[in-house]
This record gives C-alpha cells, sequence and structure tokens, in this order.
C-alpha cells in the first residue's frame, strides 16, 4: 500500500501522464466535433505537457517548492489551443497546493490540489462551458475529498477518481448537443483521463519507456559546432538593465580522471550562484558552459576543478546592451500588429496589410502562449494587436498577456483569417490605440466567411448525412453544404453565407488547389452574383481547399 508521495515519484507521475498523452495523442484528435482532418486537441495537450516535461527537467532541485513552479511554468510557457491552456491551468492549480509539501503528500492532499486545479482552470475561461475538459475536471474534484477519505492508498484512490472521470467524460454529449450530433465525447475531456491513467501507470509501477516523449537530441555524429551552435537560440538579451555584465563561454575538455557526471552538475549549480542563462551540458569527454555574470574568472576557476578549457570567450555585454537600447527606443512606434495564419499566400497579404510579423499557425498547429509572447517581443511597439485568426488560438493569445511586461497586447477575436484581414485594414496609424481596437473589432463584425475542406468519417451533422470523403463548406459553427466536388461545394457555400448586403466575394485559394481552378470558379461566382466583386487570391493554406470571404 503506498500512502504518500514523495518528490522524486511526482516526477514520474507528471513523465508517465505525458507520455501516456503522447503515445494516444493521435486517438485524441479524431475525436473532433467537425468530421474533418483538422483536430488538434490531443496534439494542443500533448505538446503543452512535453513543455511541462522539458521545464521540470531542467529543475535541478528536488524539492516540491522548485518542481511545481517549473511544472507550472513549462505548462504555461507551452499552452496550446483551448484545451492546452486549460490543462496548463488545471495543472497550475494543482501545483499550487503540492508546492506547499515538504516531503510526501497522501490523497487527501491530492484531493485539495484537484479542487484548486479546477478552481484555477474555470477562472481562465471567461464564459465556462459544460461538457468539455472542465466538466471532467470539476467533477472529480468534487468527489475526490470523499475518495481520499476512503482510501488511503493512491493506486486506489486514483483508480477510483478516474472511474468518477471516465463516467463524467460519458456524460459530456449530454451537456453539449454538438458532441452528441457528432457522436464522440469531449477530446479534452479524453487527453485529461489520458493523463489521469499516467498518474495511475506511475504509482503502480506499469509505465514502461518514460524517456521516449519527445525531446531535442544531440546527434552524436555532429562537430563540436553543430551541436552546441553559436548560441543564438540560449541568448535572450533583455534590453532592461543588465545585472550580469559579461557573457562568458567556453568548452572544458580533457577532463580530469577523477572527474565524475556529478562533478558536472555541481559546476552547473557553482554558476547559478554567480549569474544567470546558464548552460552546462556534455559529458565526461566534452562539456559545453555558458553564462552571464560579473565575475568570469571565477567561473574559469570552477571550470578548471574539472579539466582543461578551450575557445574561451568573454563579451561585454553592457556596451552592446546600450547601443541595442538606444537603436530602438529610436525607432520605437506606439501601435504594431501580429498576424497568424498558415500559407505563404496569407502570410504574403498581411506583410501587405502592413502586419509587422506574421507567425505561421492555426488549424493542427495552435501556437502557445509563449510562442505568441516571443513574437510579439519581437515587434518594436508600445501596443501590439493581435489576429489569432483562429477560434482555438484566441484564449492562447490572451494567456500570453501574462507572459510580457514591456509591451500591451491587444487581441483581436478574430476566428478566421478573413476576419483578420478585415481588422488589418482597419488599422490607422494617425488613430489613437482605443480608437483602432474599436474599429477593429467592428470591422470583423461585418465580414461572413467559411471554408471547403472534406470529410473524414461518416456522420450526421446539421441535416447532412456525410460520408468519408465528401466534400464540405462550413463556417466556424456548422456545415453548410456538401457536395461531390469542391467547385460544386464552394458555389453551394457561398449561397449559403450570402445575404443582400454582401458586396464583395473573395476566394483564396489553398495549396492543393490550381491557380487555373480557382480562376475559372471565381468566374462561376461573378456570373451568378452580377451585383458583388469577385476576387480570388492564393492563400497557399493546408487542409482547407478554399477560405470564402463575404463583405
Amino acid at each position: 500500500m503506498q500512502k504518500t508521495i514523495n518528490s522524486t515519484e511526482f516526477r514520474k507521475m507528471v513523465l508517465s501522464g505525458a507520455r501516456m498523452l503522447e503515445i494516444n495523442r493521435a486517438k485524441v484528435d479524431a475525436l473532433n466535433v467537425f468530421p474533418v482532418p483538422d483536430g488538434d486537441t490531443g496534439t494542443n495537450m500533448s505538446l503543452t505537457m512535453q513543455s511541462a516535461v522539458k521545464e521540470m527537467n531542467a529543475c535541478s532541485s528536488n524539492r516540491f517548492q522548485e518542481i511545481c513552479d517549473s511544472v507550472s511554468k513549462g505548462a504555461l510557457k507551452g499552452a496550446r489551443g483551448n484545451s492546452g491552456v486549460i490543462s496548463s491551468q488545471i495543472f497550475r492549480g494543482i501545483c499550487s497546493v503540492i508546492k506547499e509539501t515538504k516531503d510526501t503528500f497522501d490523497t487527501k492532499t491530492f484531493a485539495k490540489a484537484m479542487e484548486a486545479g479546477t478552481k484555477v482552470a474555470y477562472s481562465a475561461v471567461s464564459i465556462p462551458k459544460e461538457g468539455t475538459i472542465l466538466t471532467v475536471v470539476r467533477c472529480m474534484s468534487e468527489s475526490a475529498a470523499k475518495l481520499a477519505g476512503k482510501h488511503k492508498d493512491f493506486v486506489e484512490f486514483l483508480t477510483a477518481l478516474i472511474e468518477v472521470g471516465d463516467e463524467a467524460l460519458a456524460r459530456t454529449p449530454e451537456l453539449l448537443p454538438v458532441l452528441k450530433k457528432a457522436g464522440v465525447v469531449d477530446s479534452g475531456g479524453v487527453g485529461l483521463m489520458t493523463i489521469m491513467r499516467g498518474f495511475l501507470a506511475a504509482i503502480s509501477g506499469e509505465e514502461t519507456d518514460l524517456e521516449e516523449i519527445p525531446t531535442e537530441a544531440v546527434d552524436s555524429k555532429k562537430s563540436e559546432d553543430d551541436v552546441f551552435g553559436d548560441n543564438s537560440d540560449i541568448i535572450n538579451l533583455d534590453l532592461g538593465d543588465i545585472e550580469f555584465a559579461y557573457c562568458t563561454e567556453f568548452f572544458v575538455v580533457n577532463l580530469k580522471q577523477m572527474t565524475t557526471l556529478a562533478d558536472i552538475d555541481k559546476l552547473k549549480e557553482k554558476l547559478m550562484q554567480i549569474g544567470d542563462s546558464v548552460i552546462c551540458i556534455g559529458d565526461l569527454e566534452l562539456v559545453k558552459v555558458h553564462v552571464h555574470t560579473n565575475t568570469p574568472g571565477v567561473a574559469l576557476s570552477y571550470a578548471l576543478e574539472l579539466g582543461e578549457l578551450d575557445r574561451i570567450k568573454i563579451e561585454n555585454m553592457l556596451e552592446e546592451n546600450r547601443a541595442l537600447k538606444a537603436k530602438l527606443e529610436a525607432e520605437k512606434k506606439e501601435m504594431g500588429m501580429l498576424a497568424i495564419c498558415a500559407g505563404t499566400g496569407l502570410e504574403e497579404i498581411f506583410k501587405d496589410l502592413l502586419c509587422d510579423r506574421v507567425m505561421e499557425g492555426g488549424q493542427t498547429m495552435n501556437p502557445s502562449a509563449q510562442d505568441i509572447a516571443d513574437a510579439v517581443q519581437k515587434i518594436n511597439a508600445s501596443n501590439v494587436f493581435v489576429f489569432p485568426n483562429n477560434s482555438n488560438v484566441i484564449l492562447a493569445a490572451e494567456q500570453a498577456k501574462a507572459l510580457v511586461t514591456n509591451r500591451t497586447i491587444h487581441v483581436i477575436p478574430t476566428k478566421n483569417v478573413p476576419q483578420g484581414f478585415a481588422a488589418a485594414l482597419a488599422f490607422n496609424a494617425d488613430e489613437a490605440v482605443s480608437e483602432n481596437k474599436t474599429n477593429m473589432i467592428h470591422a470583423i463584425d461585418n465580414v461572413a466567411s467559411g471554408q471547403v475542406t472534406y470529410a473524414v468519417r461518416n456522420t450526421t451533422m446539421n441535416g447532412f448525412k456525410l460520408k468519408e470523403g465528401d466534400i464540405i463548406g462550413l463556417d466556424n459553427k456548422r456545415i453548410l453544404a456538401k457536395g461531390d466536388n469542391i467547385e460544386e461545394t464552394t458555389l453551394k457555400l457561398v449561397k449559403a453565407l450570402k445575404n443582400d448586403e454582401h458586396e464583395m466575394i473573395t476566394l483564396y485559394y489553398g495549396k492543393d488547389v490550381a491557380e487555373e481552378d480557382a480562376e475559372a470558379l471565381a468566374a462561376k461566382v461573378s456570373e451568378e452574383y452580377p451585383d458583388c466583386d469577385v476576387d480570388f487570391h492564393f492563400g497557399g493554406q493546408p487542409v482547407y481547399y478554399y477560405l470564402v470571404s463575404l463583405e
């Protein structure tokens, strides 16, 4: 009987949960409400968990405080999509309780942690929707305290808790009609239960191959320079006040016979005490060291205890920092724009509309909150308007606000690319931030849009009986058309979206559509709607044959 969990076992639980989710990622992806080839809940949640694992593995301490902080931070940095963001908040709440543990925690403490995870997750969503991952975690947390009173043994407790979660998951179609119509349970809930099963596997000793969680591996066949690079991915220069002035890096070679792997870990700990941005990686053949410190000589002397030094480089970051700050301050502007989309053609259009940056993302590849925050940081403006252009990216964009301190992020809730184009067109550099934000939000309300793709399974939805491979047209909420070919379905979709106020129809054709086919289709649309201006552009987007915009 296992009545308590120590910090090492908690690490194994997180690893096992992430591993179990990665193994079942494709299955969770397949549980998409719309029968289209863009299910990504499993991928989003798995990438969120992998980010938590990566941060946790980088934590050298084995105290609950540091471990929980790293898991919480890693999950937030890697949060992608709505389910990924909500998962990160569940772990944030759980870790907020467990971090107060000194040596071990019992089932009652874990029950309290589940309650905290539920509370934080619900608070992260402006309008919580039942029948989702939120319902599943809430039902488990409501039963957790009672189950903890019955079961002191963690295996029995988690087994019972998973049973409650499975029952809640089975009820999600009754709470969310769209799930019932699609004939699926909530994919986010499935992802959460998969993680819980990973927890149980770790405690019961059934987990295997945990180290197979995808991580960045060093290719042993590469040269030293290839392996360690030029540190451009390590050094992210903060243009605030520099605490540590000297960027110090070197190799430790010809290590002494008495040197052990533990000595390399101790070197890293010593470097962390005299600086930051510490990298200390390698083996008993070669060690790469990087540290920002005010005492580079001390860093070198520590390393000399392990072996010989090679390729020493010490740079004064103060002077570089002063020059960069002056340059950036001189070029800084009041407002900038960041757009998120998938497709080279769409990217070029956003650039033509004067967006400062366009980052890749959308269905099947939702950027994380940290990805968005990093992109915002690269825009030299006090205020940055972010166009998510996907309903599953909006929440991550909102979470990015907490990761940026020297910019103000304004999320314009664009749910698709045509709305993003309308928002960018509404921008006026001569107007105030508040006026631009208002104009952008009004602009997206005047856009009707849809997408044309194909069904990936047999189902009945929105009055359509679909077979795998059918061409379908949909908006953000429902399926509006189906047909035997792309052209027929697109025409049906335009008809379903069109109203008397629309004066312009634009087709953005994807990477799987030939330009001559798009041109021919645009001619047919123009013939059918002679009172409208009809245009077509290369979008290059994956998955969707056409994006349709009506204004």
